[in-house]
């Protein structure tokens, strides 16, 4: 009996961590879509990005910034960065955000 409560559990969470590996997999797309040319990959920032005042992602200012304003900065577009208000959701921009912190 032991194993068959054991089951539903052990498929409870690879459906959790598979929900989160698809989450996460969304945002490095999405970032790669909307972010990367002017980011970078690694989130140092390009010769484009540069031109147009594209912040490097581990920058102290920008590792200063919390989570929230990093989010309205997505939204609400910062300097010469377009608005992504319209263009995406915010779980969106809050995996983004993750997905940012996470770059190495």
């Amino acid at each position: 009996m032991k194993i068959l409560a054991v089951g539903p559990a052990i498929v409870a969470a690879a459906l959790v961590l598979g929900a989160a590996s698809a989450q996460a997999q969304d945002a490095a797309a999405l970032y790669k879509q909307k972010c990367q040319v002017c980011h970078g990959s690694d989130g140092k920032s390009t010769p484009i990005g540069q031109k147009v005042g594209a912040k490097d992602f581990h920058a102290p200012e920008v590792q200063k910034m919390t989570d929230q304003e990093m989010f309205e900065a997505i939204k609400n577009g910062k300097g010469k960065m377009t608005a992504y208000d319209k263009k995406i959701t915010d779980d969106q921009m809050k995996d983004l955000v993750k997905f940012i912190r996470s770059l190495k």
